[in-house]
């Protein structure tokens, strides 16, 4: 295969890839806590014969920013929000895992829960549980929580030392990958706000434009090296 048209499908490929990047942070605009992410690429030279080397483009790993997205107010006294770094711990089926995504409701245990059924854990491990018929749920900046001015737990708010290498697993939810988590006193819990997505819908969709027209030079350069090659060959069978 000649050397232009391995450049040319080499970056298409790696175009598509980055493409289901920009395609998740926008499908994931709107949707509590989630951090945004991006393709890492690195030019990766390649032997094309004597004395000869192509140079490609290699992407070697995704980006995730975990910078913090903005805190929306919605009055629900469930709704959590982490004021800097950290993470919530909730209990999963597969164990501990850790998440920003401050929606959380009571189960028929009076438990309070993730949307997908994951009880909050509070200190030494236990589930945050509300006292039945409690009328006044507040939680304190350090994670204190009271209902009906009785104190019932805390809310632990873990770090880690590497949290742009936290596995993601879906929902939200990170796994810690061997990382040990740290409780951290420098973060406040906000009672009744939520941590919007941190995606710029803007730059997104402008990531996207260049993507597609990335994608479609890099196209073009192949349809021609394809032709290139056609009237070659056709040009040596007419002269043979």
């Amino acid at each position: 295969m000649e050397n232009s048209l391995i450049v040319a499908l080499t970056r298409q490929s790696v175009l598509a890839r980055q493409m289901d990047a920009i395609s998740n942070n926008l499908a994931n605009l709107n949707t509590s806590g989630f951090k945004s992410e991006s393709m890492v690429f690195r030019e990766q030279l390649e032997s094309a014969g004597k004395n000869q080397v192509v140079s490609l483009v290699h992407d070697v790993a995704y980006f995730r920013d975990m910078s913090e997205g903005p805190l929306t107010n919605t009055d629900n006294p469930l709704d959590l929000a982490i004021r800097g770094d950290g993470f919530f711990a909730v209990e999963t089926e597969e164990g501990q895992r850790y998440t920003r995504h401050g929606v959380f409701q009571l189960n028929n245990q009076s438990q309070l829960i993730t949307s997908q059924g994951d009880p909050l854990l509070g200190a030494g491990g236990a589930p945050i549980t509300i006292p039945p018929n409690a009328s006044n749920i507040i939680v304190a900046r350090d994670g204190t929580v009271s209902a009906d001015a009785l104190e019932i737990g805390r809310i632990e708010v873990f770090t880690f030392e590497n949290p742009a290498a936290l596995s993601k697993i879906g929902n939200s939810l990170y796994e810690a990958k061997g990382q040990e988590p740290q409780v951290t006193r420098e973060s406040d819990v906000v009672q009744g706000m939520v941590e919007a997505s941190n995606v710029n819908g803007i730059a997104e969709m402008t990531r996207m434009i260049e993507t597609v027209r990335s994608y479609q030079s890099a196209g073009k350069l192949a349809d021609q090296e394809h032709r290139r090659i056609l009237e070659a060959i056709n040009a040596l069978v007419a002269d043979a």
